[in-house]
This record gives C-alpha cells, sequence and structure tokens, in this order.
C-alpha cells in the first residue's frame, strides 16, 4: 500500500514537472511576444539595418547626460505619479460621453479676462476654435471645454508662467475635475531637471502637450501635439518646398545637422556625441559651444574648433539640399527643427528617446521618418504631412480636436489610410462616409473608377415663375445625354414652381426640389444626389448634348478636379499688392464657375459641413461669390486647378443680355460675356454699371476669402480639352462629337 502511494507520489510530482516545463516555456514565448506585439505598435520608426551599424560614440558618452542633476528613470516615474495623480484615465472612464449626444461635438472656450494675460501662441490657439465650425458659446451645448488661462508655457522662470492656476480652476462652476477639458502644453517643467511638472492638477482633462513622454502619456486619452514658435501662422501657411508630384531633385548632402551642443545638463549627451559623423562631405554635422551665459565655463577643447566650423555653412541652406536631417533632442524631448525638416521635404531622423510623436494616433511615422531605400516616396510623405496637419495653428488645433472626436464616434471615424493619404484627415469627412470609394480621392490608388451616371443639378430663380424656353431646352438637351441618370432642379424662386405637368417629359427622372433664396444653398448635401458626379448648371446656360457628354467624359478620368466650361482667373496686383479677379479672356485659368461645371457630389458636403457659417453667409451676400468659393476650396484639398473642355463657337461670340436676380446672385456672369483682352489685364471698375458692381463685389469676396484662408489656394492653367479631331478639317462623320464643331 504504501510502495502504491508512492509511485503515485512520484507520478503526480513528474506530471507537475512536465507540465512547468513545457507551460512555462509557452508561457515565456507568450511574454517575450505580448512585449515584442507592444514594442511594435509604437509608432516610432525603426532601424532595419541596426545591426549593421557602425557605433561611433564611446559607451561612457552615452551613460548619461553628463550632469548629476538629471533625474534616474525612478525619480523620474515618481514624479509623473506626484504630477497626473489619474494616470489610470482613459476615454471610457474620464469623459462624459452624453454631453456630445445631443448637439454633437461642440467645443466652447472660457470668456476671456481682460486683466488675464494670455501669449501670442494660446490667442492663435483659442482664435483658430472659436473661428472654427466647432465652437459653440453656450456652455449648455458643449461637448468639450477649453479654459482661457494661459498653460502653454508651464517653466516658472519664464515670464508667461501663470500663477495659481489651481486656485482659479476650481472656482470655475465648470470645471468638474477636468473631465470634459483639454489642456494644451507646449513647455513643462524648468532647469535643470525639466520635468513633465505643469504646475497644477489636471484632474481628468484630455492634455494635448508637446515633448510627452511616452510613459507618462496616456494612450486613447491624451494627444502630443508639435512644439511650434509663437510665429507659427495662425492659418493657411507656407507650402512645403517640394511641390506635390514633383520628383525630388539629388541633392548635395545626405545627412546633416546644425545646431546648439549642450555641454552640461539634460539633452547634452545626445547631441555631443553628433561630432563623430560629421565628414564634411555629404554629411554635415555642425555644433557650437556658444548656449547659455557660462558657456565659457564649461567650454572643452573641441569648442574653439566646433564654432569656427558652425560659422561656415548656412542652416537654411544646408536644410534645402539635404535628403535627411537629425533631429536630436533638445532640453525637451521635442524640437522646432522638426517642424522645420517636414517642410524642407528633408527626412528626419529622429533622436529622442521616450518621445510619443505628435499625432501619432492618427499618423503613421514609418512612411516619413524612417531611414531606407524608399527615398522619394518618404520626402512626398514629409510634405503631405507638414501640409495637412502642421503648416499653422489652426491645422494643429483642428488635428487635436478631430481625433478627439474620432475616439467619440468609433462607428464613424477615420482609418488611418484617409489620416495618412491625401489630401489628409481633416478633409475627409467621416460624416460622408468612411469607404475610400466614396470620395473623390482614392480612386487612382484603388484601382477604381467613379460612377457611370451623372446628376444634373439646375438652379432656377427667375422671378416669372413659369418654364422659359432657355430652362426647357436645357433640360431636354441633358436629358438626352447617354450617361444622364437625374434631373433635379432647385426652386430657388419666390414665385411657387410650375404644376408637374407643365414640366417637359424626359427619359430620366425628373425632381423638384423647393429651396431658399440663398445662394449657397446650390451646394447642399442633398439625400436626392445618388451619383458620383454632379452636372451644376444655371438655368440660363445653353448646352448641346454633345457639349455634356464630352465634359462627362473628361471628368471621370479626373474625379478630384472641377470640369466645366465658362472660366475666369485671378492675378496678382503689383500695384494694389493685393489679389485681382477678371473675368476678361485670357491665356490662364483658375477658376471654372458652376454654372456649368461637374464635379464630385462629396465637394456639397464639404462646402456646408467643413467650412464654417460665416464663409457660406459672405456667399449669400456677394455676387457669383459661391463660384470663387468652391473653385478656392477644391484647390485648397487637391492644390491642383479645374479643367476647362472644349465649347460650340456660338458661346464665345454671343453676348446675351444681363439677367438681374435678387439676394446677392444677381447679375452672375454667364457664357459669352467676355470680350478678348490682353492676359492679365485687370478688370474694368465701373462703379456706375451692374457689371462693375458686381466686379466689385467678386473682388471684395476673393479677398475675404484669401484671408480666411491664409493664403491663395488657386492654381492657375492653360490647360483646355478638346475631343480628338476637333476644329480639324475632316469629314463631320468621323468625328465622335460632330455637334460640338457646329455653330
Amino acid at each position: 500500500m504504501q510502495t502504491r502511494k508512492k509511485y503515485i507520489f512520484l507520478t503526480l510530482l513528474a506530471s507537475w514537472l512536465l507540465l512547468f516545463f513545457f507551460a512555462g516555456e509557452r508561457l515565456l514565448r507568450f511574454t517575450s511576444f505580448s512585449e515584442r506585439k507592444t514594442e511594435a505598435q509604437r509608432n516610432w520608426p525603426h532601424w532595419t539595418d541596426q545591426s549593421l551599424l557602425k557605433s561611433f560614440a564611446d559607451p561612457e558618452e552615452l551613460q548619461s547626460d553628463g550632469d548629476p542633476s538629471v533625474p534616474s528613470p525612478r525619480e523620474r516615474r515618481a514624479a509623473q505619479l506626484s504630477i497626473y495623480k489619474n494616470s489610470r484615465c482613459r476615454m471610457e472612464t474620464c469623459f462624459d460621453f452624453s454631453r456630445c449626444e445631443k448637439h454633437g461635438f461642440r467645443v466652447f472656450t472660457y470668456p476671456r479676462h481682460r486683466d488675464q494675460p494670455i501669449s501670442e501662441s494660446y490667442s492663435k490657439i483659442l482664435t483658430s476654435i472659436e473661428r472654427s465650425r466647432y465652437y459653440t458659446p453656450n456652455p449648455e451645448e458643449a461637448c468639450l471645454f477649453i479654459l482661457s488661462i494661459d498653460t502653454l508655457d508651464r517653466d516658472h522662470l519664464s515670464g508667461q508662467y501663470i500663477h495659481d492656476v489651481d486656485e482659479k480652476i476650481q472656482g470655475f462652476p465648470l470645471w468638474n475635475s477636468g473631465r470634459n477639458h483639454l489642456i494644451f502644453n507646449l513647455y513643462s517643467g524648468t532647469w535643470p531637471n525639466y520635468t513633465e511638472d505643469l504646475g497644477f492638477d489636471i484632474g481628468q482633462a484630455i492634455l494635448a502637450k508637446a515633448s510627452f513622454y511616452t510613459e507618462s502619456f496616456r494612450p486613447g486619452f491624451d494627444i502630443s501635439i508639435p512644439l511650434f514658435p509663437k510665429d507659427h501662422p495662425q492659418r493657411g501657411g507656407e507650402r512645403g518646398w517640394l511641390y506635390q508630384d514633383s520628383v525630388p531633385p539629388k541633392k548635395k548632402y545626405l545627412l546633416v545637422f546644425k545646431g546648439k551642443r549642450y555641454l552640461t545638463g539634460i539633452g547634452s549627451g545626445t547631441r555631443n556625441a553628433l561630432h563623430h559623423i560629421h565628414n564634411g562631405k555629404d554629411i554635415i554635422s555642425l555644433t557650437t559651444c556658444k548656449h547659455g551665459k557660462d558657456w565659457e565655463r564649461h567650454k572643452d577643447t573641441r569648442c574653439d574648433k566646433d564654432n569656427v566650423n558652425y560659422e561656415k555653412f548656412d542652416y537654411q541652406e544646408l536644410l534645402h539640399n539635404s535628403t535627411f536631417c537629425i533631429v536630436p533632442r533638445g532640453r525637451r524631448l521635442g524640437s522646432f527643427r522638426f517642424l522645420e525638416a517636414l517642410q524642407a521635404a528633408c527626412i528626419p531622423v529622429l533622436l529622442s528617446d521616450g518621445w510619443e510623436l505628435p499625432f501619432a494616433e492618427a499618423i503613421d511615422w514609418g512612411k516619413a521618418a524612417v531611414v531606407g531605400n524608399e527615398k522619394l516616396l518618404l520626402q512626398q510623405q514629409t510634405q503631405f504631412l507638414w501640409d495637412a496637419y502642421f503648416s499653422s495653428v489652426d491645422k494643429i488645433v483642428h488635428t487635436t480636436l478631430e481625433i478627439i472626436r474620432d475616439r467619440l464616434l468609433q462607428h464613424r471615424s477615420r482609418s488611418r489610410v484617409l489620416w495618412n493619404a491625401l489630401p489628409g484627415g481633416l478633409l475627409a469627412l467621416p460624416d460622408f462616409s468612411t469607404h475610400l470609394g466614396d470620395f473623390p480621392f482614392y480612386h487612382l490608388q484603388r484601382g477604381s473608377s467613379p460612377s457611370k451616371r451623372f446628376t444634373a443639378f439646375i438652379r432656377v430663380t427667375s422671378m416669372e415663375g413659369s418654364l422659359s424656353q432657355p430652362i426647357l431646352r436645357l433640360i431636354q438637351a441633358v436629358s438626352r445625354s447617354q450617361y444622364c441618370a437625374q434631373i433635379l432642379v432647385l426652386w430657388s424662386s419666390e414665385k411657387p414652381s410650375p404644376p408637374r405637368g407643365k414640366w417637359p417629359q424626359t427619359t430620366v427622372p425628373l425632381t423638384v426640389i423647393q429651396g431658399r433664396s440663398k445662394v449657397s444653398d446650390r451646394f447642399f448635401p442633398y439625400a436626392a444626389i445618388q451619383t458620383d458626379a454632379v452636372l451644376s448648371l444655371d438655368e440660363h446656360m445653353s448646352l448641346s448634348t454633345s457639349e455634356v457628354d464630352f465634359a462627362f467624359v473628361v471628368w471621370r478620368s479626373f474625379p478630384e478636379r472641377i470640369v466645366g466650361f465658362p472660366a475666369q482667373s485671378h492675378f496678382w496686383d503689383a500695384e494694389q499688392r493685393r489679389w485681382g479677379y477678371t473675368s476678361k479672356w485670357t491665356n490662364e485659368l483658375s477658376i471654372v464657375l458652376t454654372t456649368a461645371a461637374f464635379y464630385h457630389r462629396y465637394y456639397h458636403s464639404l462646402f456646408t459641413q467643413y467650412l464654417p457659417a460665416g464663409l457660406r453667409e459672405l456667399v449669400d451676400g456677394l455676387a457669383a461669390c459661391e463660384d470663387i468659393l468652391m473653385n478656392i476650396l477644391v484647390a485648397a484639398v487637391t492644390k491642383l486647378p479645374p479643367i476647362k473642355v472644349a465649347q460650340r463657337k456660338q458661346h464665345k461670340e454671343a453676348v446675351p443680355q444681363q439677367v438681374g436676380r435678387e439676394d446677392g446672385d444677381a447679375g452672375m456672369p454667364l457664357a459669352g460675356e467676355w470680350s478678348p483682352s490682353p492676359p492679365w489685364s485687370p478688370p474694368a471698375k465701373g462703379k456706375g454699371t451692374a457689371s462693375g458692381r458686381h466686379l466689385s463685389q467678386q473682388q471684395d469676396c476673393l479677398d475675404q476669402l484669401v484671408d480666411w484662408f491664409g493664403y491663395m489656394p488657386l492654381v492657375s492653367s492653360q490647360l483646355r480639352l478638346d475631343p480628338v479631331l476637333f476644329k480639324d478639317q475632316v469629314s463631320i462623320l468621323r468625328k465622335k462629337y460632330p455637334l460640338l464643331d457646329k455653330p
């Protein structure tokens, strides 16, 4: 009996040992795999050939930053725990979603007090929100709240440091421990440790911060933003140095860096090691010791030589002429040169361990900051990211808000593809669709085509209340097109629309929509528009079926652009130092009027939902301003000009009488209204004539739109597309669109 018990005991023991041996090995594999998976999810780029890279720095140089005041990792974690008391915050636990259900994603900024100092940068942030489509002046409607207290600079040695923030925010009735609040910060901590201490308890507020440590970053809750200078433009911003779809030239330098070399303190170890890679040929790495008031007291044997070499090269020249730019950490993790490198199409080589990269939740930085063989792709991606998210304060702030919005409405959030492909997440509205094929921008990369039918959209403003002959002829010509799916008539007249029996019989469905007198209604995203293509028409236009067919065929090859007939242009008036607007015939065009033009229906959603209400009100008050705004909007999205297609000769020579209209639509320029004139001649400004007043209003419209966008988005072109054999002296039977040749 004892022997049996002994054998049973040994058998169980052996079984347990085998179980621990195999299960333990698998557990270690699982743990290792989880660690690798977590590491892989980091949005930091990796050196694919790290094992082949030679180490130029001595191990001692990399062990510390050369100053005993630099905190250890344990000390830094202890400091972070004391600062972020709600370090476990996530959207599900620290955000009240119910505030966003009734009125949607609306943002309220606290009222500003006159005696409360505010920096230029924070004023730009508040202005970006208050002039955006997210803003509401009513706190009861708000989903998100922004403090009016300037929290950007929390270095207590700075002159812009605001004292007693804790006491001030605790007195706000809406504070609620920071719940549903967003706090912006660019600088935290101070000499010598530069910890992430903000000097006040943020509670359950979302923190939008530059130089964010991954250890203190709360994934899915906080947002890392870029460090930007105080002179960063409010809106618009400078374009990147590499134009869209252009091939980057072969650059003189492979890798460059020019900056301060910290002799002591945090960040000095990284920058001290950069001199090893300098070869004076294709790799330029220059540092100077001239930093701080007592730099001479700390200077070493290299300083004098480094300072001499430092003055031999111009920073902007290096930036323009290098493929890669080293972006090391400064005293804090972020650096101004990060945005400088993006703008210059210089691929950033990031040397800042532990930095949560800006907007990494949405942006795939591996496509713009990884050192690899696909240099062309990487340089183009830096330009896209600069233009889409970083070139102005408006874009930085709006990207921050849109990331939060995507978290709140995950069933209608943008994919990473939409965030990382032209035109970018800010211009791909998830309320329209989250499917790439529904937008006009992705057909080429997906190998697809837009729908093969179009919707004719005719706006009627006639005061007669009856159908005129031009309207009837236009409906008949459009309905005979083999590509027409339906005709929608937007009846914007004060007189009631004619009964159904008065409308012409057509082979396609004809629907009348009762509109208002507002001009901006023509670009409302009506649910009745089911096709990708919209043919926008004015009631007085005269088109043949052949013209419509040819224009639609052209549009299907360029679905992201406006394709149409009557064209106008803008020019720079050097004497007035302003942009000018002319309706005279020139060799260049930058505007195709929507009185007869094809475009994608998505632009209706973008016009109504993306643009602020103030711009739509501007359109309703100025003549033909809606044409200019729609062209500016499409050009701002695509960075491309519109396309003009062939017209019959009679359109150019006939000069119809001006048709008077009300509510800002009076005297809309029609086809054939212009006479030839020398290129770039300014328009005549006869204040006493109707056309002079209209051109003056169009000029005023252009000025205000350029001011709002912050730059001139319109792109000029000399391209006009005609059918094959158009106007050639060959038999009319050999031509695909014979009616285009007839007068």
